[in-house]
């Protein structure tokens, strides 16, 4: 999916929710516990009630690793029913990759051309050459962690190093490797003052913001310091709206919870861009 490509389905959605398929068996309703493959039929209910809602579907890896073999054909079915049944979605596997060059070629390998996800989120700390193959992919998008939500944050990434934090210095070196007009960036939502400064860095880049609902991050905060004129922003939500209920009413109530933060930013549109 090209950029442009996102930039109009937000545009005709008035949203640029994600939602996050972080599947957890001891969560999801029981009584799809009795189905062959609960962890696909939770998810494919979960997009069928959201589609129209959400911009984006972002399963996190680790979630279906957890479950070996059947997790990944899970992974494998969830990607393949979006990519057939709603090609516009934008995906993401939240898989935060990096290592040496020919080892991150074959993650790229394996979710760009074998999954066929549209993006991965990866870590820089490896440098350049851990990061370049992924960007090789022709409208493929490489996500790569910036300054991010958790408390553990505070460790490294904002160390001042010669007079400035290391996350802005990634974000600035980041700028300069070949087909770094691919890269988007996470930045968490719980660090929105931060935005501004980010800003400053890479304005026209889209920021993937975890962090908002049950982490405690402010939607309104996020947009009013990190949107630009292409909106730039994918917010995603993952706990509060797939596990807003794990009774047999799961479905409405994700929809319910999806459709609020739908039309918050629906609002936050029409106000910043007169629509």
């Amino acid at each position: 999916m090209t950029t442009q490509q996102l930039i109009d389905q937000i545009r005709s959605k008035k949203s640029f929710l994600t939602v996050g398929l972080d599947i957890d068996l001891t969560k999801i309703p029981q009584h799809l516990l009795e189905l062959e493959d609960p962890i696909f039929e939770f998810n494919k209910a979960i997009i069928d009630a959201t589609h129209d809602l959400a911009v984006a579907y972002k399963p996190n890896v680790a979630f279906y690793e957890a479950y070996g073999l059947k997790g990944w054909t899970s992974l494998q079915k969830t990607i393949d029913y979006i990519n057939s049944t709603y090609p516009d979605i934008f995906t993401i596997a939240d898989a935060k990759r990096g290592d040496i060059g020919n080892t991150s070629a074959m993650y790229a390998k394996a979710f760009f051309e074998d999954l066929n996800f549209d993006s991965i989120t990866v870590a820089p700390y490896m440098g350049k050459d851990s990061v370049e193959p992924f960007l090789a992919f022709k409208n493929k998008h490489t996500i790569m962690l910036a300054l991010t939500s958790n408390e553990g944050a505070f460790d490294f990434q904002i160390l001042n190093l010669n007079g400035k934090e290391l996350y802005k210095q990634v974000l600035e070196v980041s700028k300069n490797w070949k087909n770094s007009e691919n890269l988007m960036y996470v930045v968490g939502a719980t660090k929105a003052e931060y935005f501004t400064e980010i800003r400053k860095i890479v304005p026209d880049s889209f920021l993937l913001v975890p962090g908002v609902g049950a982490q405690g991050g402010s939607l309104a905060e996020v947009c009013k310091y990190g949107m630009n004129a292409d909106v730039g922003l994918l917010i995603n939500s993952s706990r509060a709206i797939i596990y807003a209920s794990n009774g047999t009413n799961f479905v409405e109530k994700a929809r319910a919870e999806a459709l609020k933060m739908q039309q918050e930013m629906e609002e936050i549109m029409s106000l910043k861009f007169n629509v």
